[in-house]
């Protein structure tokens, strides 16, 4: 077999791994935020002065934030249901030391400082665990692209071949949601005042982009015979196409039903199309093609993947975007959060015996024709690595109100109570505000230009395999490559950040 073939092979005909491992996977993100919070919180109350270097704030972001999974995906692996619960045991003991020292100083008895802390009122004016949720998600999405082609990447985490939850199977539907929570209909606050049809405009011009870099990749790995997984979207299809016509689609639907009622366009769409693949032929045509033989003859037949699985992630992105209004909603103090991380949580449980019925009834999930489970599965894990994310923040909040003066890049400010004789209603914003960020931070670099770190990881990712033979790789030689890779990648965005560089003109 050629080498191409070979990368193909290697990739090709996987069954995903178990919805309980892809949960506590989704656990160590938030957790290694958790532990830089703490660590930078510590700092402050060693030397009394927040860590200022870039350098050093880069390097312990990487090493902290990003590291840690490059490690927990190949060769931690095997004990993955421990490192969760190791790093915990580490951000327990850094918590536990912030604590005793700030004991020594002030004795104020813990039940008062729990009462302080629910009482506190948070900046109203962004929610960070949205800003961190979509920068993670790309995060891990780059990593994983690149991990697929060594060996030292189980292949249990790779995409499932037709049914199955791989973790590169949410990776794909977490992007969509990720994008759908600050889709211009979420973020834009005087969009019940303009006409719908004029911001659907926008967006048919605000795409562009998306398609131009479909039909780079499509080229590109066309003339230089780049390996592919050609029953992961077709012959032609890929990943920036299904995004750039999700978001037209979507914008579509929200120019013509209420964006409140989107939950209701989410789910009339998925269970539709999951009636429809059972009781016709539709099923049959995705997996096997028109003469039940695989044929790639004719666009639909060669595409019909990517073509059809549209409807899926077009649920998953109307979903996603009823949650990103009811996130929007003012909650400005921690109790409010706390309140509302319980109702997301009520909802992802319910979510779950939704998906047991849909898998026992209808289908199993699958990432190839995006049917209702997938989206339901999709979905639930979304809300619970946000809901991770919220915790975090939380957390991290609690821990400076014990060390007054520290903060924490991408976290919560505590902000004095509002005035309530003059209330009137504001709205948070989703992303962060990285013009008034104080620190260096690597999450708030990525965050000011996710498109080209995505496109940065995409292009590094096909010259490393260009130059590299992936499959017989050691396993020191993968973790050098992998750890260059996202350090590169994340230098770049880091220099761009520091320069106030956002590199977007559409």
């Amino acid at each position: 077999m050629s080498q191409k073939h070979l990368k193909e092979a290697f990739i090709s005909n996987l069954n995903g791994t178990s919805l309980l491992e892809i949960s506590l996977g989704l656990s160590l993100a938030p957790l290694c935020l958790l532990c830089r919070g703490l660590l930078l919180i510590l700092y402050y109350l060693h030397y009394g002065k927040p860590l200022s270097s870039r350098k050093h704030s880069l390097l312990l972001d990487f090493l902290v934030l990003v590291s840690p999974l490059l490690f927990s995906c190949t060769v931690l692996s095997p004990i993955i249901f421990f490192v969760p619960t190791i790093i915990a045991a580490f951000c327990a003991g850094i918590f536990s030391k912030i604590y005793s020292r700030r004991k020594h100083e002030t004795r104020v008895p813990f039940r008062q400082i729990v009462k302080d802390f629910q009482e506190t009122y948070l900046d109203p004016e962004y929610i960070p665990a949205i800003t961190v949720f979509r920068v993670y998600v790309n995060v891990l999405t780059s990593i994983s692209i690149l991990a697929v082609d060594f060996p030292q990447y189980p292949r249990r985490y790779a995409k499932a071949e037709t049914y199955g939850t791989g973790v590169m199977d949410l990776g794909v539907g977490a992007f969509i949601f990720g994008n759908a929570l600050v889709c211009p209909e979420v973020r834009q606050k005087s969009y019940v005042t303009q006409p719908k049809f004029s911001s659907l405009a926008r967006q048919f011009f605000s795409v562009w982009p998306l398609i131009f870099l479909g039909v780079g990749r499509l080229l590109t790995v066309k003339s230089i015979e780049y390996h592919e997984h050609t029953s992961e979207y077709g012959v032609h299809w890929n990943f920036f196409f299904t995004l750039a016509f999700v978001r037209l689609a979507a914008s579509l639907l929200l120019a013509i039903f209420p964006k409140n009622n989107s939950w209701i366009v989410a789910i009339n769409l998925a269970v539709l199309y999951q009636l429809i693949l059972n009781t016709t032929s539709l099923k049959t045509f995705i997996l096997h093609g028109s003469n039940s033989r695989d044929t790639r003859v004719g666009f639909l037949n060669a595409n019909r993947e990517g073509l059809l699985s549209l409807f899926g992630y077009l649920a998953i992105y109307m979903a996603s975007v009823q949650v990103g209004l009811w996130l929007l909603k003012c909650r400005n103090s921690v109790k409010g959060w706390i309140e509302a991380a319980c109702l997301l949580l009520l909802t992802v449980l319910v979510l779950f015996v939704f998906l047991h019925v849909s898998q026992a009834y209808a289908d199993p999930v699958s990432r190839r024709m995006a049917n209702l489970s997938y989206c339901i599965w999709v979905v639930a894990h979304c809300l619970t690595f946000f809901i991770c994310f919220v915790l975090t923040d939380l957390a991290l909040v609690f821990t400076k109100l014990l060390v007054k003066g520290s903060s924490v890049p991408c976290c919560w400010n505590a902000v004095k109570p509002p005035d309530t004789s003059t209330k009137h209603e504001t709205e948070a914003v989703p992303g962060g505000r990285e013009g008034k960020l104080s620190h260096a931070c690597l999450i708030s670099a990525i965050n000011k230009n996710q498109l080209l770190f995505f496109l940065l990881a995409n292009v590094m990712t096909g010259t490393v395999n260009i130059l590299i033979d992936t499959i017989h790789s050691k396993t020191a030689f993968t973790l050098c490559i992998l750890h260059l890779y996202m350090f590169f990648n994340c230098l770049i965005m880091y220099i761009l950040h520091a320069k106030n560089i956002v590199l977007k003109f559409w």
